[in-house]
Formats: C-alpha cells, sequence, structure tokens
C-alpha cells in the first residue's frame, strides 16, 4: 500500500541524521556503546516531520484502535497542524484521536485536550452525530476518522462517525533517542 504524507520536515531538519559508523582519525579510540545523539522510530513506525506514526492493517472499534496505540507506547494520532493532517489511498479508512463522547459537539483529542477550531477538516455537514437508519444508534456518531465518503476525494477530510464501526487507525507517538554502536577506523 502506498501511504503519502504531507508533513513538513522543519522539525526533522533541526534533528541530526542517525549514523552508526563514525569516522575517527588514526591512533584515536573510540566508546563501543556511547549515545549518538540522533532519534529514531521503532520497527514497524514511520519518521514524518519529527513523529512516529504506525498505520495499522487490522480494523477494530475507535476504543480497541486507541487501546492497541497505547500498548504500542502511543496514542491515536493528534493532528496538530495542517501539515500534519495526513493523506491515504482512497479506499482507506481511519481512526484518529478525536471524539466527542464525553459531551455531544465537544470535541477533544485522546489526550484530553480540546480541538483546535483553525484545525479542523471536517468534511461537508459533518459533524453530524447521525443517529443511522430507523435511529439504531441513540448515541449518534462520537468518534472521528479521516477517509473518503461520498464525493469526498480528498482525503485530509474527517468524518464523525459510530464508534463501533471497524476501521483501520494511525498511532503516533514521539521520537526515541537511539543508542548506537560506534565503529572505528
Amino acid at each position: 500500500m502506498t501511504v503519502l504524507f504531507l508533513i513538513l520536515t522543519e522539525t526533522l531538519s533541526k534533528i541530526k541524521p542517525c549514523s552508526t559508523v563514525h569516522k575517527l582519525q588514526a591512533n584515536r579510540c573510540c566508546n563501543l556503546f556511547k549515545d549518538d545523539p540522533c532519534y529514531k522510530c521503532e520497527a514497524g513506525w514511520e519518521l514524518h516531520g519529527g513523529k512516529c506514526y504506525y498505520f495499522s492493517i487490522s480494523k477494530s472499534s475507535w476504543k480497541q484502535s486507541r487501546d492497541e496505540c497505547r500498548a504500542k507506547g502511543g496514542d491515536l494520532v493528534k493532528i496538530d497542524s495542517r501539515e500534519e493532517d495526513v493523506m491515504t489511498e482512497a479506499e482507506d479508512k481511519f481512526w484518529i484521536g478525536l471524539t466527542d463522547s464525553a459531551v455531544e459537539g465537544r470535541w477533544v483529542w485522546a489526550d484530553g485536550s480540546p480541538l483546535n477550531q483553525s484545525l479542523k477538516f471536517w468534511w461537508g455537514n459533518d459533524p453530524d452525530n447521525w443517529k443511522g437508519h430507523n435511529g439504531e444508534h441513540p448515541g449518534g456518531e462520537d468518534c472521528a476518522r479521516m477517509g473518503e465518503k461520498g464525493g469526498a476525494k480528498d482525503l485530509k477530510c474527517w468524518f464523525d462517525a459510530f464508534c463501533s464501526n471497524p476501521h483501520r487507525s494511525i498511532c503516533e507517538k514521539a521520537l526515541v533517542r537511539g543508542k548506537f554502536k560506534k565503529v572505528c577506523n
């Protein structure tokens, strides 16, 4: 699957790239396990814009998706900037860490912080808290996902959805400082 990111690299430009081999002058020793001042993502995570992202391959509810992200040391993605709003292939739908399940109409991120009103990417009339056909979901749509819906081909669009619907998810976590073996010449 091709995953495209629209992320600015300003943060990355400030981070020293990782290097496992350091050229040292002759007759100098090296410390084999000294911290290398670089940052990385764990295996299975992708580095973009100074953060690590994990794209699940399984589909689950919003809560199960969040539990999976937390078990991996992160949380569902929190979109802090226009540049972080991620684009994916048209057929994919992903849970993001946004919900109004505590108070209807008050959208908050999984970490409890409120949605920045200048960073909203809702499609059309969403969030609309639709209750389903014949009202089979009386609680309405309380979780946010991104992806295609109706005529929306711009996958930067968000939609409110029933939290029990199975979708893939995007997890996010901070970079980790790495330890790398240094090698002498």
